[in-house]
């Protein structure tokens, strides 16, 4: 995906650190702002993942790592979900001077908790969605165990978290006394959708049932099923991904589609891959595809690979020929269905092909025609598929030239 590693400040000037995921091209239909759990960073790849499926649906992510946090400056036992508050509202405040308002807020966890108490001070927001979230932030202290009491009576205690180390203060328990979540929910006045898993062993899934009866409508429940609090399996955080970004259009004004509407931005495709892994995000005249490769060949099977997409385009063009010569000849088409592959054959076995050394790419079509033809109608459609404007390109002198972005 396509990213910027930003910075701001947050109320006590300390920079934290950020990064911004974008559509692989055009100018972003809206704005995401995420909230990452507790202790976690910015990094973990759930958010990946979910800013990943955003981006396709044309929103861009911005991501932070709370103060005393990943890249961020500052000292983590200072902070308290106040300034966890705060922090959410520098990030808004950021967004809205260097690019656009955020109008989604994503939360996971205790992030999931600090976007609703900071929605209502984010007033460009219009949706709200949270994962695996508290229903009160107090919820935190039963992570603590046996170190609460002790931060308590001594003022301070360190915890081990997640296989980390970090130092609690009693002014971080006693922050906690102060937040009503339940009138933020009851005056949040914005969409809001609860994602949770009912065998969620952090954050129970009851927690959720009570974030959803205290906000009002209009409020969706979506249940991921088997996974765990930290959407550790990468269907679990694919799929979170996918229901946020359908989900959220609702709720955005515009769409991708609608920010590139020039004759050359119809004709344009952009296709970019990241550091590691063959994922590779498309936008094809303001559609967004992905492609990868199968594991077997070290990808991640996250989408169809280079010759699949091929295939689809010559397949899909001998389809649409067929449907416009029918419907201009008045034929009774009913469907067409083609079924291609891919393969390579040794050149001295093609009996038509000019060239006689080395190997060629083969790709067979078999096309089922639907409705009550005739032989003479189905042969002629036979003909009619091979001159199809895909068909004719690949069996053309084709030119493609390339050349390196000038920055």
């Amino acid at each position: 995906m396509q990213f910027k590693k930003l910075e701001f400040e947050n109320s006590d000037g300390q920079v934290l650190s950020a990064r911004l995921d974008l559509p692989v091209a055009g100018k972003p239909a809206a704005y995401a702002l995420f909230a990452h759990c507790f202790t976690c960073s910015k990094n973990i790849k759930a958010i990946a993942h979910i800013s990943r499926a955003l981006n396709r649906a044309g929103i861009a992510v911005l991501r932070f790592d709370f103060t005393g946090l990943g890249e961020s400056e500052g000292d983590f036992a200072d902070t308290n979900f106040s300034s966890n508050v705060d922090d959410l509202i520098g990030a808004a405040d950021f967004l809205k001077s260097n690019y656009e308002a955020p109008k989604i807020l994503i939360g996971h966890s205790f992030g999931g908790a600090a976007v609703l108490q900071a929605a209502a001070r984010i007033s460009s927001s219009t949706a709200v969605v949270t994962i695996a979230a508290p229903a009160d932030p107090r919820h935190v202290t039963q992570t603590l165990g046996s170190a609460a009491p002790i931060i308590q009576s001594r003022g301070e205690a360190e915890v081990n978290l997640a296989g980390r180390t970090f130092k609690l203060k009693k002014q971080f328990l006693d922050d906690l006394q102060f937040v009503n979540m339940k009138a933020a929910l009851k005056e949040l006045n914005k969409a809001l959708l609860v994602l949770h898993s009912p065998i969620d062993e952090t954050v129970g899934i009851e927690n959720a049932a009570k974030i959803f009866q205290a906000a009002r409508h209009p409020k969706s429940f979506i249940s991921l099923d088997k996974a765990d609090h930290l959407l550790s399996h990468q269907a679990d955080s694919l799929y979170a991904g996918a229901v946020i970004a359908a989900w959220a259009g609702k709720y955005v004004n515009g769409s991708h589609k609608d920010q590139s509407t020039s004759d050359d931005a119809q004709n344009q495709v952009t296709t970019r891959i990241g550091k590691s892994g063959y994922v590779t995000d498309i936008m094809a005249a303001g559609h967004s595809l992905v492609a990868d490769e199968p594991q077997s060949m070290g990808g991640t099977d996250l989408g169809p690979a280079p010759y699949d997409l091929l295939m689809a385009a010559l397949g899909t063009c001998k389809a649409m020929t067929l449907r416009m010569y029918s419907d201009r000849k008045q034929w009774p088409l009913d469907a067409v269905t083609v079924q291609l592959n891919h393969k390579k054959i040794d050149a001295a076995d093609c009996d038509t092909c000019q060239t006689k050394e080395g190997q060629l790419d083969q790709f067979d079509c078999e096309i089922d025609l639907a409705g009550v033809l005739d032989d003479q109608q189905k042969k002629r459609l036979l003909q009619i598929a091979d001159r199809c404007p895909v068909h004719r390109t690949l069996h053309s002198e084709i030119v493609v030239r390339s050349k390196l972005k000038i920055k």
